[in-house]
C-alpha cells in the first residue's frame, strides 16, 4: 500500500476526510461481538474504513435496515446449476452471496486441467469472489471411466494460483486412511493450504487418521453424532442445504454456543429453480433461524466462520480493513435481501443483478461427446436366468436398494413387460470412444412409452439413459450426441424436449432463467406424458444412478456395482 493511500484511510477513519461512500443509518450486524450496532459505514477504495458517524462524497441512506457481511457458500459445484460462472453470479449475488468456494470436479472429470482452467478464467472480473478447491478425485473411483485422470503432477501447476485455496473433497477416504502413495502425493502439494473432507461414516482411529492427514472440513455429516465426532477432532462442519442433499434441519440441533463458530453453511449442489425461487445461502439462514438458531449466530456461520476456516482475511465481517461486501436486509428472520454491495459498489437490488457479464471463451470445453455408434443390439441386456438383481429407487433419496426380481426373458435377452415396473438402464462411456456400455435394470422409475438420456452422470459424466423401449433409447442417445451433450426426453419415436448443455455436456451457454424454464417444461413432460414417478426428480435421480460411492447398488460404464462391498456384480442372480 502506498503511503498516500494509507494516510487517506487513516484520515477517513479519524473523520478528517470524507469517504468515497457512506451507508448511513444502518443497523450493523457485528459478527465479532454478536450484537447490532447502529451507525454509518464508511467505505473507501472498496474497503471499510470506519463504523460510527461519517460523511461521504456519496451517501446512501439505509433507513434503519440491517446490514450484514456478504454471505459465503463454503462448498459448491457451480456445474450443478447448469450455467456458467457468470450466470451463476447473476443468480446468487442478488440473494446476498458475495463469495463462494467452488470445487470444479464435475467439469474436471470431463475435461481435466482444461476444465479447471476454464472455471478459473470464466470466474474472473465478476462481482462474486469465486475461490477454487482443486479436485482431488478425478475419476472419483477406479470403477468407471472418466474423461481425465488428475494426478498430483497435473494439480501442482495450479496450486499456486491466487484463487486456489487448496485440495477439494477427499472422497477416496479409504485411500487416505490406508496412506496410498497417489493420495499422499496430492496432499503433499497443498503445503499450507486447506484440504476439504468427504468422509461419511468414518469413526474411531480411522477418523483420527483422516484428520491427521490434514483434512480440515466435512460437509457429508448426516447425524449430530457424526458432526460432534468431527468437531471434537478440530474439524469445521459445513452444514449443507442443497437440491439433492439437505442436512440442515438435522444438524442444526447439534449447534451450541460453544461449537457454533466451527460451523459453516454450504449448498454443495443447487439447481436453477432452487436458487431462483428458494434462494441460496439466504435460504440456509432462514431455515436455521426457524429451527431456533440466534440470527447473529446464523450470520456468523454464513460469513466470518467460513472466512476464518479458509483463511480469507479480508472477508466475512463489517469492520475497518475488511472488503465492503455487504448485504442490506429487511429483517433477521426472513432475511429478505434488499441490496447487495461488492467492494462498496451496489451490484444487486430487489433480487435483480445490476451488472452485466462478459461471455468467456468456451472453445476448449465445448462439444465433448466422443463415442461409438450405438445400436439396439448394443443395448441387449443378456441374462442367464429370469431371476435378476435390480436397482430399486427410494422416494426422495439418492440411496438405492438392491432387490431381486423375476423378469421376462427370451433367448437369454431381457424383455420389457408393461405390467412390471422394471426399465432398462445404460451407462455409455462418452469421453474416449472406448465402446464401454454398462447395462442394468431399474424399479420404481415408472416411466411409460419413452426414454430419458443425459450427459450429467456423477461423477464421471458418461452418457446415461433409461427407457422402456430400445427405439426411444437409441433416439435419445443420438439426440444428446447431436447437441453436444445435455438432457433429452423422447417418446414413441419423437423428441419431446431437449436441454442442450454444450459446455462439457454439463453447462448451458444460456441464462439461468432460460435453463430453469426448460427444465420445468421437461419435468412436466416427464410426469404428465411419460408418467414418471412423482416421488423422484427424474433428471437428478438419473444423474446419480451412475455414482458408485452412494449405496447400495449403482451402474457405471464398466458394469453393475455393489457399493456395499465395493465390487462389481452380475446382473443375473447367482447361487
Amino acid at each position: 500500500m502506498m503511503k498516500e493511500k494509507l494516510k487517506r484511510k487513516i484520515d477517513i477513519g479519524a473523520g478528517r476526510e470524507k469517504a468515497e461512500v457512506v451507508l448511513k443509518n444502518a443497523k450493523i450486524v457485528n459478527v465479532f461481538s454478536h450484537e447490532i450496532i447502529e451507525g454509518d459505514i464508511a467505505i473507501d477504495d472498496g474497503r471499510i474504513v470506519g463504523i460510527g458517524e461519517y460523511e461521504g462524497i456519496k451517501e446512501c441512506d439505509i433507513d434503519g435496515r440491517y446490514v450484514a457481511p456478504g454471505l459465503i457458500d463454503s462448498h459448491v459445484h457451480i456445474e450443478s446449476s447448469m450455467v456458467t460462472p457468470g450466470e451463476f453470479a447473476r443468480g446468487v449475488v442478488p440473494r446476498g452471496t458475495t463469495t463462494i468456494i467452488a470445487d470444479p470436479h464435475e467439469i474436471a472429470n470431463v475435461c481435466g486441467v482444461e476444465g479447471i482452467q476454464y472455471m478459473l478464467n470464466a470466474s474472473e472480473n465478476l462481482p462474486l469472489n469465486i475461490y477454487i478447491m482443486l479436485p482431488s478425485c478425478v475419476p472419483a473411483t477406479s470403477f468407471e471411466n472418466a474423461g481425465a485422470i488428475l494426478r498430483a503432477k497435473e494439480l501442482e501447476g495450479l496450486i499456486h494460483h491466487n484463487r486456489v485455496l487448496g485440495l477439494g473433497e477427499l472422497m477416496d477416504y479409504p485411500g487416505v486412511i490406508s496412506a496410498e502413495d497417489s493420495i499422499l502425493d496430492k496432499i503433499m502439494i497443498t503445503k499450507e493450504k486447506k484440504i476439504d473432507g468427504h468422509g461419511p461414516n468414518i469413526i474411531g482411529k480411522e477418523l483420527n487418521a483422516y484428520v491427521a492427514a490434514g483434512v480440515k472440513t466435512e460437509h457429508e455429516c448426516s447425524t449430530v453424532e457424526e458432526m460432534q465426532d468431527r468437531l471434537r477432532l478440530g474439524m469445521y462442519i459445513l452444514i449443507r442445504e442443497g437440491s439433492a442433499a439437505r442436512n440442515l434441519k438435522t444438524l442444526i440441533r447439534g449447534i451450541t454456543r460453544e461449537n457454533a463458530r466451527r460451523c459453516l453453511f454450504c449448498t454443495d449442489d443447487k439447481h436453477p429453480e432452487d436458487i431462483l425461487v428458494g434462494g441460496h445461502i439466504d435460504n440456509n439462514l432462514r431455515l436455521a433461524v426457524k429451527e431456533g438458531v440466534h440470527p447473529i449466530t446464523a450470520l456468523q456461520m454464513a460469513t466470518i466462520n467460513a472466512a476464518e476456516c479458509y483463511g480469507l482475511k479480508d472477508l466475512g465481517a463489517i469492520a475497518p480493513g475488511y472488503d465492503a461486501d455487504l448485504v442490506v436486509l429487511e429483517d433477521l428472520q426472513n432475511f429478505e435481501v434488499l441490496e447487495v454491495y461488492k467492494k462498496g459498489n451496489k451490484v444487486a437490488e430487489n433480487k435483480k443483478p445490476l451488472f452485466d457479464i462478459v461471455d468467456s471463451d468456451h472453445a476448449k470445453v465445448m462439444y465433448t461427446i466422443n463415442m461409438e455408434l450405438i445400436t439396439k443390439e448394443d443395448l441387449e441386456v443378456k441374462v442367464t436366468s429370469d431371476i435378476v438383481n435390480v436397482i430399486k429407487l427410494l422416494p426422495h433419496s439418492l440411496v438405492t436398494q438392491k432387490v431381486v426380481r423375476k423378469v421376462d426373458a427370451e433367448k437369454g435377452i431381457f424383455q420389457y413387460n408393461k405390467n412390471l415396473d422394471i426399465l432398462k438402464l445404460a451407462v455409455i462411456e462418452r469421453h474416449k470412444a472406448t465402446g464401454n456400455i454398462g447395462l442394468g435394470l431399474v424399479e420404481d422409475f415408472k416411466m411409460k412409452n419413452g426414454a430419458i438420456a443425459s450427459t450429467i452422470a456423477h461423477d464421471s459424466h458418461n452418457l446415461i439413459v433409461i427407457g422402456d423401449n430400445d427405439e426411444d433409447i437409441v433416439l435419445a442417445i443420438k439426440e444428446v450426441e447431436k447437441v453436444g451433450g445435455g438432457i433429452t426426453i423422447c417418446s414413441k419415436g419423437e423428441i419431446l424436449k431437449t436441454l442442450p448443455l454444450p459446455i462439457a455436456g454439463l453447462i448451458s451457454d444460456g441464462t439461468m432463467e432460460k435453463v430453469n424454464l426448460q427444465l420445468k417444461e421437461m419435468l412436466n413432460i416427464a410426469y404428465d406424458q411419460l408418467h414418471v414417478n412423482k416421488n423422484i426428480d427424474p433428471f437428478m435421480t438419473l444423474s446419480f444412478l451412475a455414482l458408485p460411492v452412494i449405496p447400495e447398488i449403482k451402474l457405471t460404464d464398466m458394469g453393475l456395482f455393489n457399493v456395499t462391498n465395493f465390487s462389481f456384480m452380475d446382473l443375473t442372480l447367482t447361487e
